[in-house]
């Protein structure tokens, strides 16, 4: 064997030892993590985007902490980001992308109140479903989108758990439902007493009242911009962003 070669193989052996029993370096346990966390290695996320991204999924919760096996979204993570939008010069706009069951009323309003007062051009995507307290959060942005078979449930304010039957207890959940009616349509084109009609409605769904929409129904009613995919969302951020600037 040349003598090049087989000291370079021995040195390379020697490496090796060397390394037995040494941690990964900071890169490579980032690369894992982001492998556990997204599917996708780091180098995925290693771009330069004045557009911030924000995902909207699970449950909506408030006040009251979610059982462990819920796949949920804590307001409290949200707000911070959406201030942190607010105040970041190389920040020009933000995609909010949703697929929620809705949740806890109060936390889906304040996080709606936060994203229509972006001094920012914003859009919103929703894919699966927006439901519930999630068509507030989809309609707060300035634009929105929804996919072909994304859907999403209109329907009145529940109850869980121990209720007061009494005159107050009713009124208090009128107002509630009123707060989120007024802020659909203040942020929509749907028309109120369609809406609220839509949401009393008792022959569209099985065990409940309120009405499914699907992708381009949700559209025909004024209540989503538009049908529409990441594609579309993402130009029409974009352009919105240009004509700011």
């Amino acid at each position: 064997m040349n003598m090049e070669i087989k000291n370079k193989i021995n040195r390379n052996s020697e490496a090796m030892d060397e390394n037995k029993g040494i941690e990964p370096d900071s890169k490579e346990q980032d690369t894992k993590q982001n492998i556990d966390n997204y599917g996708v290695i780091a180098n995925s996320f290693d771009f330069r985007s004045n557009v911030q991204y924000l995902t909207i999924i699970g449950s909506i919760e408030g006040h009251n902490v979610l059982p462990p096996d819920n796949k949920t979204t804590k307001y409290e993570n949200i707000i911070p980001q959406l201030v942190a939008i607010e105040e970041n010069p190389n920040i020009k706009g933000l995609l909010t992308i949703l697929n929620t069951v809705g949740g806890d009323v109060e936390a889906g309003l304040a996080l709606s109140e936060l994203i229509t007062t972006l001094s920012k051009p914003t859009v919103s995507l929703v894919l699966g479903g927006g439901h519930s307290i999630g068509i507030p959060l989809a309609t707060a942005s300035n634009y929105s989108f929804i996919a072909e078979s994304a859907t999403m449930t209109l329907h009145p304010i529940r109850m869980t758990g121990l209720v007061i039957g009494a005159e107050p207890t009713f009124e208090y959940f009128r107002k509630m439902q009123e707060r989120v009616v007024d802020f659909i349509v203040r942020t929509s084109s749907v028309d109120r007493s369609h809406l609220v009609k839509l949401m009393n409605a008792t022959e569209n769904m099985a065990a409940d009242i309120g009405t499914i929409l699907i992708g381009h129904e949700a559209v025909e009613i004024g209540l989503i911009n538009e049908v529409g995919g990441l594609d579309k969302a993402l130009a029409k951020l974009k352009s919105m962003i240009e004509q700011k600037q």
